[in-house]
């Protein structure tokens, strides 16, 4: 078997190359960039950076975006930001046509959102922080679930399940 990729302290890693949807392409393979997986920004850098990724039709990498300020951001919001991962992870399994996978992902993306206690966290406004749109993220997930039903096809084409309509707007205040 062979030994995989380490970084510096023997973490396994996996330096293979990805397509747009974030699998796994053979080593040498071209493939779209990677984010860095010592990625560390402040959260508006990172909303701002996993909207241009969204728009771009890179559910995945902007997953990686989210999920790095999951692990490193202020603890008071780790179920937030493991709510917008988990969102951006349900839209790459829309893009890779694993229904099942997106309904998984979205409705807990939704609960993990929902759950999320902005007063407890420490922003007293009652609303989310950096603008998040919560009650669109919501409603735009539940509208993907009603359109995913219980047993509905995977998407016809490569560009339907990349198309705009796919990608929400995390925040009011993003262009």
């Amino acid at each position: 078997m062979p030994e995989r990729d380490r970084d510096d302290q023997g973490r396994a890693t996996n330096a293979r190359p990805r397509d747009r949807l974030g699998r796994p392409l053979p080593p040498g393979s071209p493939g779209i960039p990677r984010i860095p997986d010592d990625l560390d920004l402040e959260p508006a850098e990172a909303l701002a950076y996993a909207q241009r990724l969204l728009d771009q039709g890179l559910a995945f990498n902007a997953h990686e975006v989210l999920e790095s300020v999951w692990k490193n951001g202020p603890d008071t919001e780790r179920m937030l930001w493991q709510g917008l991962a988990q969102y951006a992870v349900g839209l790459t399994h829309i893009q890779r046509g694993n229904n099942k996978g997106a309904r998984t992902l979205l409705r807990r993306a939704v609960e993990r959102i929902r759950a999320f206690d902005p007063a407890a966290a420490g922003h007293p406004s009652g609303r989310l922080p950096y603008g998040l749109d919560g009650p669109g993220l919501i409603a735009h997930a539940e509208s993907l679930l009603a359109q995913l039903g219980e047993t509905s096809p995977a998407p016809a084409t490569t560009a339907a399940a990349e198309s705009s309509a796919l990608m929400p707007r995390l925040t009011r205040d993003l262009p």
